[in-house]
């Protein structure tokens, strides 16, 4: 029995030795994950903000986001100080698995556009925004999980105004989370979570 949990912690070891530096979450400092189910893979602390009153940081919307990018190099980006960006969280497409980066206290640098980066949560999806393969049923799920527990907690309707995709942010350039994402199926869930 003893040398079976010595291989067995050898084989846990091996295999997250394996998983990319810039992937690998760290122990959850008390309180750091803001949702419960939530892997804490924290940015690094040059790409967000930390309000000087974080108590009176009032969150009104949810942003959301398509990386362009898999869902380990994201978290890699966000950890990268050289990149200059961030998101509060980001969903895996296969298992909608999701990993907070920001606290959402903080001010992450991820809609470009300072007010509404001082308002709101900004939730990054793994895949492309013309490959809707990867906006997986259980991502969609997960995802919107995530975003009731968001609105639960800010007091933010569910509501297409208050859930916003990136292309809506005023200014933005991007198209993101494109024409492919389902508005209606993920406010849905949303609604019914």
């Amino acid at each position: 029995m003893h040398r079976r949990r010595l291989l067995q912690g050898v084989a846990v070891t091996a295999a997250a030795a394996l998983v990319p530096a810039s992937a690998r979450a760290v122990a959850v400092p008390a309180g750091a994950a803001d949702h419960p189910t939530a892997l804490w893979a924290p940015a690094h602390t040059a790409n967000y903000t930390v309000p000087s009153h974080p108590s009176e940081r009032r969150i009104d919307r949810v942003v959301i986001h398509v990386a362009q990018q898999m869902f380990t190099p994201t978290i890699g980006i966000f950890r990268d100080p050289a990149k200059q960006v961030s998101a509060h969280y980001v969903v895996r497409s296969g298992d909608g698995h999701v990993a907070q980066c920001v606290r959402e206290q903080d001010i992450a640098w991820h809609a470009g556009n300072w007010d509404v980066n001082t308002r709101s949560i900004g939730i990054e999806h793994e895949g492309w925004v013309d490959r809707p393969e990867y906006f997986t049923p259980v991502m969609y799920l997960r995802s919107a999980r995530l975003t009731a527990d968001i609105c639960e907690r800010h007091g933010i309707p569910k509501d297409r105004a208050h859930i916003i995709g990136h292309h809506e942010v005023p200014g933005s350039d991007h198209t993101d989370p494109g024409v492919l994402w389902e508005w209606e199926r993920y406010l849905r869930l949303v609604s019914l979570s």
